[in-house]
């Protein structure tokens, strides 16, 4: 007990063990998520517009494309994480560090993401996309103002839960050496027997997840239908009190 208790990271050196751990967190979920946004929401989209009523109804296809999003969304991750080493190192190069982690991290996340935002268009009245498409609209176009733009934040609720799900991945992660506090976690706090480390890392990530989840929170609220409403008849109300009177205006 006295060895391994001679071997603790001293409380004033935690710090400096964190940060850079704490960088190597936010370098992974930073890349995963945004290949998640990139590929999810295009991807949702299509799988959403390829089931019946959709604009490209494809039964086939929206079969397989839900299955392979199945069968992505229910493999625990460290078993997705050793069953894709191959492919991670053909992509990768190496099957250790932050690039090995992007891979599985990502594919994960897409999954989940991509059922997300099926799931929030599913939401949208149908009325809409009817409406749009009576107008006009090509079908990209309803996507966007008639889909998507109503899904905005059912869709960011989605993703701060998917945020979260990306740092407790890269914790597990960091068991193949991929860094981040996960890779902290297991060398100091727990095969050291470190409970110093092991506590610092828990605030560390209690922390991180409580920020993600604030800030989600605060832009769902602010992306919902009556904030933007208000948002924009306060931008009205402001753009006539400092309009520039004309000379009808002075007579």
């Amino acid at each position: 007990m006295t060895a391994q208790l001679s071997n603790n990271v001293p409380l004033g050196d935690i710090p400096a063990l964190l940060l850079p751990a704490l960088g190597d967190t936010l370098i992974m979920v930073g890349i995963v998520m945004a290949i998640v946004v990139l590929v999810g929401i295009p991807l949702g989209s299509l799988v959403h517009n390829l089931a019946p009523g959709g604009l490209f109804e494809n039964p086939v296809w929206h079969t397989a494309l839900s299955w392979i999003i199945s069968v992505g969304r229910s493999l625990p991750f460290l078993i997705l994480m050793a069953a894709i080493v191959p492919f991670t190192r053909f992509i990768t190069g190496t099957n250790i560090g932050i690039p090995a982690a992007v891979v599985p991290m990502s594919i994960a996340g897409i999954a989940f993401f991509t059922r997300i935002v099926e799931n929030s268009l599913r939401g949208i009245p149908v009325s809409l996309t009817r409406v749009a498409k009576a107008s006009g609209a090509s079908p990209l176009q309803i996507i966007r103002t008639a889909q998507l733009s109503e899904a905005v934040p059912s869709i960011i609720g989605g993703l701060t839960i998917n945020t979260i799900a990306m740092i407790e991945y890269s914790a597990i992660a960091g068991t193949i050496g991929a860094g981040g506090i996960g890779y902290v976690a297991v060398t100091y706090g727990y095969q050291r027997f470190d409970n110093g480390v092991m506590l610092a890392t828990i605030i560390v990530l209690v922390a991180l997840v409580a920020a993600v989840q604030l800030t989600g929170d605060r832009l769902v609220r602010l992306t919902t239908p009556q904030a933007r409403r208000t948002a924009l008849s306060t931008r009205t109300f402001l753009s006539r009190g400092t309009r520039t009177p004309t000379s009808g205006d002075r007579s």
